[in-house]
């Protein structure tokens, strides 16, 4: 469900541009460098940011951008940042739409890329719009370095089958699956609050892991 506007979060964000950005092309292969980090985490669609806090805070030693298109949703994500005291020096926020992550990101700078619980967009002429979509894996194999790799989380069934699909049939291999990955703990991955309403509804979350195939 789109979260309602935000009538503060445009004048927010601008006057916290230093940590949530709508011109991340500034940026452009020099993330890194910026967050002072040798690995480089992205999440696209991280929502209101509970994941990327949480990991930035249990991994500081990798940077973490987070992407959002959502503007109220991007600037709810900040805010509690930023006012909940967490340690931002390592990570940073995007408001903008990934479809542009070419513009944003330099080539083999990205080391994992996380796809946490994203719009099914159920309706099959929107099929094009899912971010595991043959459109944005072609975005992702060229920021991807060698040993890059794609982490996908959701708790839709059609969404995950339809995924394995679109990794397999271009140019990924997986490395691991699973089609309930919260019945043993994985204390390395966060939970997150909307992640803990379908496991206390018993409901399961399906994981894979990609990587591009180089023998392509």
């Amino acid at each position: 469900m789109r979260m309602r506007k935000k009538k503060w979060a445009e004048g927010w964000m601008e006057e916290h541009s230093g940590y949530i950005t709508s011109t991340p092309q500034d940026y452009k292969g020099q993330w890194k460098k910026m967050l002072n980090k040798d690995i480089l985490h992205v999440e696209i669609g991280m929502g209101k940011g509970d994941y990327l806090r949480q990991m930035s805070k249990m991994y500081p030693e990798a940077a973490w951008v987070g992407i959002e298109r959502d503007p109220s949703a991007a600037a709810v994500a900040a805010r509690k940042a930023v006012e909940e005291n967490y340690d931002l020096s390592n990570n940073h926020m995007i408001c903008g739409n990934a479809e542009f992550m070419l513009d944003w990101f330099g080539e083999n700078e990205i080391d994992v890329i996380h796809l946490n619980f994203s719009d099914p967009w159920p309706k099959k002429h929107y099929h094009k719009r899912r971010l595991s979509s043959e459109k944005f894996l072609n975005i992702y194999k060229t920021l991807l370095n060698e040993n890059g790799k794609i982490l996908m989380k959701t708790d839709n069934k059609d969404l995950f089958e339809d995924s394995v699909l679109y990794f397999l049939q271009n140019g990924f291999t997986l490395t691991d699956f699973s089609v309930d990955f919260r019945r043993e703990e994985h204390s390395e991955d966060a939970i997150t609050e909307y992640e803990s309403k379908f496991m206390e509804q018993g409901l399961p979350i399906y994981r894979l892991c990609a990587v591009v195939d180089h023998k392509e």
